[in-house]
């Protein structure tokens, strides 16, 4: 069991120090689970390893609260280490403390203005297709129907709009095997690997402005492998390149463009996720700038979930204490100051605190 009265920080620590890495949550999907389905105002569901819990006021609008419970490969970083103002630990920044405010969130507000889905999900950090949010998009739409969602993904405290696409695929070098000893007979493929290297390091990302957020595309080799025999030279390399871009493209436009870019070379799409527009004209997204007061809005420069929800119709932003350039590092680490921000300004948001966004003015 999670203890939901504890204050964010102390749960933050508490979430950090139960390992969840992606594909296995379940110890921490089961007591997400038991922790929320002995509170009175929540209906909890499950699919796999995540939980939904939702309220059932019957009020006018429905907020989806949504965060990723799993985790990056842990390398010497839980348990957890205080210093200060910060807490170290593998998921600290990404997400466990954005979780850690949704878990208060859910415990404490009993009354707030709008009725609240708390989504808490598996396996975000790995291929989409694993993703647990997709699999409740697919199985279980109803679940994550709502009127405006956030996600609690690392943002520093700033709203973040939109998100960028992702795409992986192999390009794949060809040569011909022979002898070693006899290499001028063949074609040596991991040499001729060279030249898509040299098309990475000379290509210029671009920096899109979408809606009046500007993006910062990326392309990058994020594994290379090849080889038959240490006596063999081989006929087939695969460098597998990490597309990054921005929401002016679709899918199927940036699969276009890689193909373009490596002409010549065989390219085969591995992994795929589209982006999310900002957004933030939408009148719920408005609604939460202005109550939030977070300053202003910057563009996502990564991908999440506001794109799943986008494209089950619902408007999303990413709004959370971690700091995004810290993810995945092995020293990653959260700004404590900040897990309480978020949890004050989403309390006041959520209770009408926060101005405009009680809807009743």
């Amino acid at each position: 069991m999670l203890d939901l009265t504890a204050d964010v920080r102390t749960l933050t620590a508490r979430l950090v120090d139960t390992e969840s890495v992606s594909g296995g949550e379940r110890a921490l999907a089961d007591m997400i689970e038991r922790s929320l389905s002995g509170l009175g105002h929540l209906r909890v569901d499950r699919d796999g390893d995540a939980v939904v819990a939702r309220t059932d006021l019957g009020r006018a609008k429905r907020v989806v609260l949504a965060g990723h419970i799993d985790t990056v490969p842990i390398v010497d970083n839980v348990p957890s280490r205080r210093e200060g103002d910060r807490l170290y630990g593998c998921g600290s920044s990404d997400m466990k403390s954005g979780v850690a405010v949704q878990l208060r969130l859910a415990a404490a507000l009993t009354e707030p203005v709008h009725d609240l889905t708390f989504v808490f999900y598996d396996c975000e950090e790995v291929d989409a297709e694993r993703n647990g949010l997709r699999r409740l998009s697919r199985d279980h739409p109803e679940w994550l129907t709502g009127d405006f969602a956030v996600l609690l993904e690392p943002t520093g405290g700033v709203i973040e709009g939109g998100c960028q696409g992702t795409m992986r695929v192999e390009v794949i070098a060809r040569g011909e095997r022979a002898h070693s000893a006899r290499s001028w007979m063949g074609e040596n493929a991991i040499h001729g690997a060279g030249r898509i290297l040299d098309v990475l390091r000379g290509y210029t990302p671009r920096e899109p402005e979408v809606d009046g957020l500007r993006y910062h595309e990326g392309l990058n080799a994020v594994f290379i492998s090849g080889g038959v025999a240490g006596n063999v030279v081989p006929d087939e390399c695969t460098v597998t390149v990490n597309y990054r871009f921005a929401p002016d493209r679709s899918v199927k436009d940036a699969e276009e463009h890689l193909r373009e870019v490596f002409a010549g070379f065989d390219v085969r799409v591995t992994d795929a996720a589209p982006p999310a527009r900002p957004g933030l004209d939408d009148p719920a997204a408005a609604e939460f700038v202005a109550a939030v007061g977070a300053g202003e809005a910057r563009a996502k420069l990564g991908w999440t979930d506001v794109a799943r929800m986008s494209e089950l119709g619902v408007p999303a932003v990413n709004y959370g204490p971690g700091e995004p350039t810290l993810a995945h590092t092995r020293g990653e680490w959260v700004d404590l100051a900040l897990v309480d921000q978020a949890e004050r300004r989403m309390t006041d948001w959520l209770t009408g605190a926060g101005g405009s966004a009680n809807g009743r003015g």
